[in-house]
């Protein structure tokens, strides 16, 4: 699958914006991890969020083994951005949307690697660290948890990050190489 072909696939999905993006370009820091560890409640109850996805470094290692990136956004409207519940219910979408496209891409003969804008909520409560993920091929872990800096990235694309107190942005990225 082409990076043409991708996009051809892309536009029948409500993505907000969308480019390519070598994995070489990405700011990744350890500070990110530390808002993490300081403000999300999900810092170490998910194998989607650190410090199951493995040190910033290690996450920076696979990412920079894929060839390209895929880095997209949609756009959900809520009555009050700050309420974390009506927030998160906007997410289902989004992340239904990025198991299609990845699944694909994977069918197309690539090799991806899926992260996404939140820690994964596919079960009601996360097998970590008792027991194995019980969906390893359907969680995405969230992109702050591998340390990539997203705000600088959605800048240097001229992508969108804030749309205001109603409008939430989701992001995705899928790393991908030739299988």
């Amino acid at each position: 699958m082409t990076i043409g072909e991708i996009e051809a696939f892309i536009t029948q999905f409500p993505v907000y914006q969308y480019a390519f993006v070598k994995p070489e370009e990405l700011e990744f820091n350890e500070r990110v991890r530390m808002i993490c560890k300081k403000e999300c409640p999900r810092y170490g109850t998910s194998w989607s969020c650190p410090p199951a996805v493995g040190k910033v470094d290690s996450c920076k290692e696979l990412c920079m083994g894929y060839t390209d990136m895929l880095f997209f956004s949609s756009v959900a409207d809520v009555a009050d951005l700050m309420d974390m519940e009506e927030s998160l219910k906007t997410k289902a979408e989004h992340e239904k949307m990025t198991g299609i496209i990845e699944r694909k891409m994977k069918e197309s003969g690539l090799e991806v690697y899926t992260l996404s804008s939140d820690s994964c909520a596919l079960c009601g409560k996360c097998a970590f660290p008792k027991a194995q993920c019980r969906h390893p091929d359907q969680m995405h872990p969230c992109i702050e948890s591998h340390g990539i800096v997203v705000t600088n990235l959605a800048e240097k694309l001229n992508m969108d990050y804030y749309m205001g107190e109603h409008l939430l942005l989701w992001f995705s990225m899928i790393f991908f190489r030739q299988a």
